[in-house]
């Protein structure tokens, strides 16, 4: 009997890879159902009931990330007391010398755990050596334990790392700003960054608006109960129904092997796929919420429909609102905004440019680059009036890059950060424009997509001759009303016009992205670009027509599902607000009953292999 306890206490409390502690594990859930009976009697008395949820925090951290909750357990305390350190000097010079001196720390554990490979890849193309990364933190652990049992050739991104780390940050910026004052216990701090439902893929909880909920003794109502649970069911389903299904079924084997597919279905997989991150994210995100709230506290919204964004900029302010809001505070405006350029807005750009014209190793890439320099150089120069507009592009442009290159240590993340700031400008561009210039403008550009197919023949090409023929349709019969005298209104029609070009845009970019996810980082450079170009070589190239409606029917439910996601995502915002609602004011029998058939829906639809939410990774 006591070889069982033990046993069972072992592994109670020991670290599992294959067995992490996860929202759509069941064991989760007990665990969750143990954290709300020890909680419930401390409810009121806040400083017991933060010191409660920052150990079980910590405890859940240990179960997903293992050893790795000693990075997390370090940036909690040098954090603390860093803050105290910002509050406690008294001169400008002192404060600043200290808050410089926590980002240094904080962004170095980050880029050592998230960009080694990124860095020593960089380093060993541009000066031809062969450096190799070396994880210290293993070869300290080797040292302590006397053993060989860690590796040193590899590093392990730590799960959440990005998220808690912008945590930590936004909290000594906000005392340094004076936004907040520093925590006084290392307990109420340590619940603060390490809170267990948003801390391994967020949304990245600012401090200001956050650790005043520390102090609130816990309060939940009727509605806002019935609300939690929706939040829950709702990721869920998202989750296991959506996301799960169509990338096992469906998207993963296509970008496992794109060239084993046609270009329908490779296109099709890359339309699922912008539907699967955001069931994915936006799906964890709900359960967070839920689970927060059934604790009392409340999450900063971090999903708005963000497929209803009529353009790229609108699109940024609803998806991950919150990295948006964090890169917007504490990037985009210290480097000048929308205000004026600093030596950092030229630095980023200039040196990424170079970077990767380097790398690239092609003339037609350099040529690009000098040209696009020249160009706003001369624009600069010649017309003073426009600098301020040239200047706000280029922060969004930096920010967009950073931005990209958060999300992975892969120069993939980096064309898809560049290509939705280009994106952003853009549409700055095109808005300030009249229907008759972007006829003309449009016209250019077709003409100059097919002599290159012409001359030139690429996939790539073709696809994009497509999606600018496709463009220029919809500019040509706004341009004809507007020639035969109408005058009617258009806004709803232009509106579903321009949500749907937004859609297309933002999916391409995802070719990039989703091309550098789930990689090994000491492959992912090189794995990630041929998977994004043979995904375009099938895309582009000649298409099996003939074959499209037995593909339709091979995949029928995978796409009937996500037709549906697409549409309930589409549905009217104060629709979804109403049945939210009715749900919540469900009388509690009703609720229990709902509960459970939702649930064994869920539980038709999940897979056999373990399925980790995306933004993992990140």
């Amino acid at each position: 009997m006591l070889q069982l306890v033990k046993e069972f206490i072992q592994q109670l409390f020991s670290f599992s890879q294959d067995n992490p502690l996860l929202f759509t594990q069941f064991h989760f859930w007990v665990f969750f159902a143990l954290v709300l009976a020890l909680f419930a009697p401390l409810g009121r008395r806040c400083l017991q009931r933060n010191a409660w949820l920052f150990f079980v925090s910590v405890f859940f951290y240990w179960k997903t990330s293992g050893l790795f909750t000693l990075i997390l357990l370090f940036l909690t305390f040098y954090n603390f007391f860093a803050g105290k350190a910002i509050s406690g000097r008294k001169t400008d010079r002192g404060r600043t010398a200290v808050l410089i001196i926590s980002i240094i720390v904080n962004l170095s554990i980050l880029c050592y755990f998230k960009y080694a490979y990124f860095i020593t890849d960089l380093v060993n193309r541009l000066l031809g050596t062969s450096f190799a990364v070396f994880d210290v933190f293993s070869w300290v652990g080797n040292a302590v334990t006397g053993s060989t049992r860690f590796s040193v050739d590899s590093i392990l991104l730590p799960v959440g790392i990005s998220f808690y780390t912008f945590q930590a940050i936004s909290y000594i910026m906000d005392i340094y700003r004076r936004r907040i004052a520093p925590v006084h216990n290392i307990l109420d701090f340590g619940f603060y960054v390490s809170f267990f439902p948003q801390l391994v893929a967020g949304p990245i909880v600012r401090a200001s608006e956050f650790i005043p909920q520390l102090y609130k003794p816990f309060f939940l109502g009727r509605r806002q109960f019935g609300i939690a649970v929706f939040w829950i069911l709702n990721g869920l389903a998202k989750k296991i129904i959506l996301s799960d299904y169509i990338a096992v079924n469906f998207i993963d084997r296509v970008f496992d092997n794109p060239t084993l597919y046609t270009g329908f279905e490779n296109l099709m997989a890359l339309f699922g796929y912008s539907l699967q991150v955001y069931a994915d994210f936006s799906g964890y995100t709900d359960i967070a919420t839920g689970v927060a709230m059934l604790m009392g506290f409340y999450l900063p919204k971090n999903f708005n429909s963000p497929y209803k964004a009529p353009n790229p900029g609108n699109f940024w302010k609803r998806w991950h609102i919150s990295l948006s809001k964090w890169l917007q505070d504490y990037l985009y405006i210290p480097l000048g905004g929308n205000r004026n350029g600093t030596f950092a807005t030229y630095a980023v750009i200039i040196a990424i440019a170079l970077i990767g014209t380097f790398l690239s190793g092609s003339w037609i890439v350099a040529a690009v680059v000098a040209v696009l320099a020249a160009a706003i150089g001369a624009v600069a120069w010649l017309h003073p009036e426009k600098r301020r507009k040239i200047v706000t592009n280029l922060n969004s442009m930096d920010t967009m890059l950073l931005g990209g290159l958060w999300h992975g240590a892969s120069w993939n993340f980096m064309i898809w950060g560049g290509l939705n700031g280009l994106g952003m400008v853009v549409y700055k561009f095109w808005k300030d424009w009249n229907v008759y210039t972007r006829t003309a403008v449009l016209m250019i550009v077709c003409g100059a997509l097919a002599a290159l197919t012409m001359v030139y023949p690429q996939p790539v090409f073709n696809m994009f001759l497509v999606w600018a023929g496709i463009i220029l349709a919809g500019t040509l019969v706004r341009l004809f009303y507007r020639l035969s005298g109408g005058t009617g209104e258009w806004k709803k029609l232009e509106n579903c016009w321009a949500v749907f070009q937004t859609f297309v845009f933002i999916t391409f970019t995802r070719l990039f992205f989703r091309s550098g996810s789930n990689l090994d980082p000491a492959l992912a450079n090189e794995t990630a670009w041929a998977t994004a170009r043979n995904m375009v070589g099938q895309i582009g190239g000649p298409w099996a027509v003939s074959q499209i409606p037995v593909i339709c029917w091979e995949y029928r439910n995978v796409f009937l599902l996500i037709i549906f996601g697409m549409l309930i995502h589409w549905l009217p915002e104060n629709f979804k607000r109403r049945y939210r609602i009715w749900f919540a004011k469900m009388p509690l029998p009703l609720m229990a009953v709902s509960v459970v058939a939702v649930v064994v829906i869920i539980y038709q639809f999940m897979t056999a292999d373990f399925q980790k939410f995306i933004y993992f990774q990140f």
